[in-house]
């Protein structure tokens, strides 16, 4: 059995994954400090896709190796377990489209609404829980709407309505 500097044994599982600990602790350090420069305005994202993710592997010396990619932080949930699914919104001429990323769900587990400038997207599964309210840039006409969802990509078209008006001025009587 291998043994530590101090010469006591050392467990065979630590060598394995004994670093683990270290590798997330430092993660955690580098998202704390991508939270604080979102926050803070320092790193601001417009116009670009979000992504985000990680891979692990084993290196040459068998201890395990984790590595983050993207522009933004991890997906964030609710108190409820839903998570808030990367959004991105286009707006076109006549349209705005959503496109939605909500992986390993059905057609059928989503439930859109869309009302004025909200549409409000939800998945609850047991196994995969989603919920995001999406402000729109404009007022939107919900009976217009067209949605397609293919390879965990949801994307919703919406026309856009004409402004409403203001009101109408109003005469004052007296004198």
């Amino acid at each position: 059995m291998a043994r530590d500097k101090r010469g006591r044994r050392r467990d065979p599982w630590e060598d394995m994954f004994g670093s683990f600990d270290d590798e997330f602790e430092e993660m955690r350090r580098r998202m704390d400090a991508m939270m604080e420069g979102f926050m803070s305005g320092e790193m601001e994202q417009i116009g670009q896709p979000m992504i985000y993710g990680f891979s692990m592997r084993v290196g040459p010396d068998g201890k395990p190796r984790i590595q983050e990619f993207g522009n933004t932080t991890p997906p964030r949930t609710d108190e409820a377990g839903r998570r808030e699914p990367l959004t991105d919104i286009i707006e076109e001429k006549d349209t705005v489209r959503v496109i939605v990323e909500l992986p390993g769900v059905e057609k059928d587990d989503i439930q859109l609404r869309a009302e004025d400038r909200f549409l409000d997207i939800e998945v609850d599964r047991e196994d995969r829980k989603f919920s995001k309210q999406v402000e729109l840039p404009c007022a939107v006409d919900s009976d217009g709407a067209d949605a397609s969802y293919k390879n965990g990509v949801l994307e919703i078209t919406l026309k856009r309505t004409a402004p409403k008006k203001r009101g109408r001025s109003i005469k004052i009587n007296g004198e």
